[in-house]
């Protein structure tokens, strides 16, 4: 009978324990809330509603990684009004607060488009039937986006990163609407501009995902790139030389 009781108590006490212990993987995922893409360039397929459409996809990217909690751009917009928190770089005194305790969001992420070039070279055959214009050319697109994470508590930059990204497609175009991001960027899903985009998405995302979730020998891959690009990029880029 002792024995049982001492067996008891030692199961209990185990089982006091284990409702301590966080199971792997099962720490508190971030909330992220992303907004409105901003624009420092001439790129021409930037109209209408494209700032938050970038907002979606990057969100769509980031929720697909399971690692973040994702807050809806409607909850977002009700909060941000007209701040331009993308040219600030700063949530204004005061708001940080409220965007956390309206939507639950713990970090902003934002994105300036402040690079954006193309080039685009003839390579002949090009022909036109009954409206459908099929081209030989040779097009190349490069963008940059400055990207900055922005603590909701504090007001701080946690996070910031320049990503680039470079398309480029070759021999025959065909120029036929075929859908595909939707909105205002559908027709430029298959080109180069419109690879260079979802790069740069998928970029942000992959980075974002090492640096606040992951945190592990990611962080020097990153470091390593970051240097090569700083390198890289210390003269101007220009896709026409």
């Amino acid at each position: 009978m002792k024995r049982f009781s001492l067996l008891l108590t030692a199961l209990s006490q185990a089982l006091v324990v284990l409702m301590f212990i966080q199971p792997a993987g099962a720490a508190e995922k971030p909330v992220l809330a992303v907004a409105e893409f901003k624009n420092q360039t001439s790129a021409g397929w930037w109209r209408g509603g494209v700032g938050w459409e970038l907002s979606d996809m990057l969100t769509n990217e980031l929720a697909s990684m399971e690692k973040f909690k994702m807050v809806e751009r409607r909850k977002l917009q009700s909060v941000l009004g007209e701040q331009d928190l993308a040219a600030t770089g700063r949530i204004r005194p005061g708001t940080g607060a409220k965007i956390g305790q309206v939507t639950g969001a713990q970090y902003l992420v934002t994105g300036t488009v402040s690079a954006y070039q193309e080039k685009t070279e003839g390579v002949g055959g090009g022909i036109s039937f009954r409206g459908i214009s099929v081209g030989g050319k040779s097009e190349e697109a490069y963008m940059a986006v400055d990207l900055r994470v922005i603590n909701t508590t504090t007001g701080d930059i946690d996070f910031s990163r320049t990503v680039e990204a470079k398309s480029s497609g070759g021999g025959i175009n065909v120029g036929v609407y075929r859908g595909g991001f939707g909105g205002h960027l559908s027709k430029y899903e298959d080109t180069p501009a419109g690879k260079a985009i979802r790069g740069v998405l998928m970029e942000i995302s992959e980075y974002l995902g090492c640096v606040m979730v992951d945190k592990d020998s990611c962080l020097g891959d990153y470091k390593e790139k970051e240097t090569k690009r700083r390198e890289k990029t210390k003269s101007s880029i220009k896709l026409d030389e």
